[in-house]
């Protein structure tokens, strides 16, 4: 019986099944490395929310007396530098009360599921900005992966997969190409994507350097140890309070001393 004759690749197309197989490696990449950015921005600002509510709202009640202080000071001993001095203490209050109490303050704790995370890594595989083919479909790809992280931070699974089905079966996601069309068109999403790799370890890094980032760092060090750090810089600041406390009194006792 005569062998069965098999077709042998031209070039062109051996180049074309090395370039997916390398556009599918990267794509899982990029979706891993933004998976662990939104993870890492959530997880961060849910600690920052636990700071603020813990210990932003008395550093702002701190920055108040101090203010207070300031504002009397300068009634007792009147000089431009003193006016000064005030004012500034007061724009610094006003800057901390806005932080302690702004939207930042409202976050709350971010743990998402195995689930969640697997769908989200599905969508950013299918849905990611850089694999666009043309601006429409970099338009198209830009609202949808916006729409899967809103729902991934706020956990809604259901959202997710929504937002996954209606992004594949839309009428733009059928597109036609040769295979040298379709080569260039891998090329350029593997050059994007390494570059987008590329931006991501950067920000995770700066992340990670960051103050907040920092802090949290030692709240899970203390945490080992058995010690809550957000509550022991609160007592820390409470004592501050009460000192200023005082000092307040002892000047409005001052002030309202018959001359």
């Amino acid at each position: 019986m005569p062998g069965k004759i098999v077709r042998r690749l031209k070039p062109e197309e051996e180049e074309v099944l090395r370039k997916r197989e390398e556009l599918a490696a990267i794509r899982a990449t990029l979706a891993e490395r933004e998976l662990e950015l939104v993870d890492l921005r959530s997880q961060l600002a849910a600690f920052e929310g636990r700071y603020l509510r813990h210990v932003g709202t008395l550093y702002a009640e701190l920055d108040e007396w101090k203010a207070r202080i300031a504002e009397l000071q300068a009634r007792l001993n009147p000089s431009a530098t003193s006016k000064v001095h005030a004012e500034e203490a007061r724009e610094e209050a006003r800057q901390t009360y806005d932080d302690a109490h702004g939207k930042a303050s409202e976050t709350r704790d971010f743990t998402p599921s195995p689930e969640l995370k697997r769908m989200y890594r599905e969508a950013a595989k299918r849905i990611h900005p850089d694999f666009a083919t043309d601006a429409a479909d970099l338009e198209r790809r830009t609202r949808f992966m916006a729409a899967a992280n809103h729902a991934y931070e706020a956990g809604d699974a259901d959202a997710l997969q929504r937002i996954l089905d209606e992004y594949e079966d839309g009428a733009e996601a059928v597109k036609g190409e040769g295979i040298g069309a379709e080569l260039i068109r891998i090329i350029r999403q593997i050059s994007l994507a390494k570059t987008r790799v590329s931006d991501i370890e950067q920000e995770l890094a700066a992340l990670r350097r960051s103050e907040i980032a920092l802090l949290r760092k030692q709240a899970e060090k203390k945490e080992l140890e058995g010690r809550d750090l957000l509550a022991e810089l609160a007592a820390t600041v409470r004592e501050q309070i009460e000192l200023a406390k005082e000092q307040y009194e002892s000047l409005a006792r001052q002030e309202a001393k018959p001359a």
